[in-house]
């Protein structure tokens, strides 16, 4: 069965040293050189404080929909009062003309 897997084996070699080669330096420990750099660590910290002014911007924003959606769900259950109350005045001066209408018949019959 190991036979079997042996070109395949044979074929793959040259590849894995060249993987193994570019991989094996992003798993080891960095030297110290490269953690003590200052240019390095400025970096970090001004992207930090980046990245807080970001996530309360976002925290502002976000109480600022939320407010912002309360105002047209508001907006809107006043508007439908208005709509509801609309609806009655129309019928009821629908009733009221048809009403006239029917005296100014039964006027102009007799």
């Amino acid at each position: 069965m190991a036979v079997q897997f042996l070109p395949i084996i044979k074929a793959l070699a040259p590849y894995v040293a060249q993987i193994a080669t570019a991989a094996i330096p992003a798993f080891t420990s960095r030297p110290e050189a490269v953690r003590a750099d200052p240019v390095v660590a400025k970096q970090i910290e001004e992207l930090q404080t980046a990245v807080t002014q970001n996530a309360q911007s976002i925290h502002v924003l976000a109480e600022k929909i939320q407010q912002a959606m309360q105002g047209i769900e508001n907006a809107a259950q006043e508007a439908r009062q208005q709509v509801a109350a609309y609806k009655v005045l129309l019928f009821a001066s629908l009733g009221l003309s048809a009403v006239s209408l029917a005296a100014c018949i039964y006027l102009l019959v007799r």
